[in-house]
């Protein structure tokens, strides 16, 4: 194998593909990144097993190819080593050229390493998926869905079913949910998609979305989704993400959500976010990092309190109040994790009870919403 590519594109495909690559392994082939040069470009790939990336740098983009294939072949590398390397190179242009043992040339301008690197027959294959169960978004959108529904999820392996976001579709509306017990995250958003197709129970991991979301870009340029069996794969333009897909049946999550409220207000979001924020310094010290909401008709008290550090009190004024007078506390990184995805200046808040679980929306927009259960207080 011998190429020649440009150092900040070849270190870009890099980065993409590092995000699959296996921390913690016994298999030393999956440390690394498998490097095809073929005909038509630059095949990059990684995997750990549960999540793959594929990025291909085509040889014959623009007027001055940033990727030149002298000699088809293929090899294994270290991603951290190989990244690394990349990353210190010293001019725009790198070369690779694998020899005799699978000993990796890496040269730009006067410096040159030497990488040992594995035989590519070694490195899994990825699945071929393939199926009817498929849709496109766009990109920008998809985004916004893993980043308003993946903080919700489990953090714990007790359930592996909450440790994804649930995925189902109908009527040309993709929804996700994810919770873990605690509060519940849910987006929907209607997509390009057969009108007979229609899908539930479709639970992917919330770490392999997180990983997806960083790759994501910030336009309108459509993803093609495609469900099979037990893998989901996500087509963007150059590259692919594999991810497999929890097994299990995720619980029925509409029921828990409420339709009916004793007392609503509606807030800056921003100003909201700042006053838990600072009520979270203290209430980061106690159980469940309470932190207690008193909803007067023209002002909102917030405060905390820790025995061993102090307290915090402040109040701010809600641009709408209707209902009950209400005293309710809850867990204040709950509450800033869901404020922090939305979009709006402002939101409301729907409240049925002090220990009822109370929701965080945007007004005007149905398709967000955040359900988070209170923390009894004495």
């Amino acid at each position: 194998m011998k190429l020649s590519i440009d150092r900040n594109t070849l270190l870009s495909a890099i980065q993409n593909v590092q995000k699959a690559v296996s921390s913690k392994t016994t298999m030393p082939v999956l440390s690394g990144i498998k490097i095809a040069a073929e005909r038509n470009g630059l095949k990059m790939t990684a995997t750990d097993l549960e999540t793959g990336i594929e990025t291909i740098l085509p040889a014959d983009i623009g007027e001055e190819p940033k990727v030149q294939i002298m000699e088809e072949g293929a090899i294994v590398l270290s991603a951290r080593y190989f990244s690394e390397i990349v990353r210190k190179l010293p001019y725009s242009t790198v070369e690779l050229e694998v020899k005799q043992n699978y000993l990796t040339v890496i040269r730009s301008g006067s410096s040159e390493f030497m990488l040992h690197g594995l035989h590519p027959e070694e490195f899994p294959r990825l699945p071929q998926i393939s199926g009817d169960q498929t849709f496109s978004i766009p990109a920008v959108v998809l985004k916004d869905m893993i980043r308003q529904t993946v903080p919700a999820v489990s953090t714990e392996e007790i359930r592996p079913v909450l440790t994804g976001v649930v995925a189902s579709l109908n009527d040309g509306q993709l929804r996700f949910v994810a919770t873990d017990s605690h509060r519940l995250a849910q987006r929907t958003a209607a997509v390009e998609a057969p009108a007979a197709l229609a899908f539930g129970n479709v639970i992917i991991p919330g770490r392999s979305l997180s990983e997806l979301g960083r790759l994501l870009p910030d336009d309108d340029s459509l993803v093609d989704v495609v469900i099979a069996d037990n893998q989901i794969l996500f087509k963007l333009e150059h590259t692919k993400f594999y991810s497999r897909l929890i097994e299990g049946q995720y619980p029925d999550t509409s029921r828990i959500i409420p339709t009916v409220f004793k007392t609503k207000i509606r807030v800056g979001t921003k100003v909201l976010l700042d006053a838990v924020e600072r009520a979270a310094l203290i209430a980061r010290d106690n159980d469940n990092h309470v932190v207690r909401l008193n909803i007067k008709p023209d002002r909102l008290e917030i405060s905390s309190t820790s025995a061993e550090i102090g307290k915090v009190s402040e109040t701010i004024h809600p641009s709408e109040f209707s209902g009950d007078e209400l005293l309710i506390a809850f867990n204040a990184k709950y509450v800033i994790d869901a404020l922090r995805v939305v979009e709006g200046e402002e939101i409301t808040v729907e409240f049925t009870g002090s220990m009822s679980p109370f929701l965080i929306k945007q007004p005007d927009y149905p398709n967000y919403i955040h359900l988070i259960l209170p923390v009894r207080i004495n």
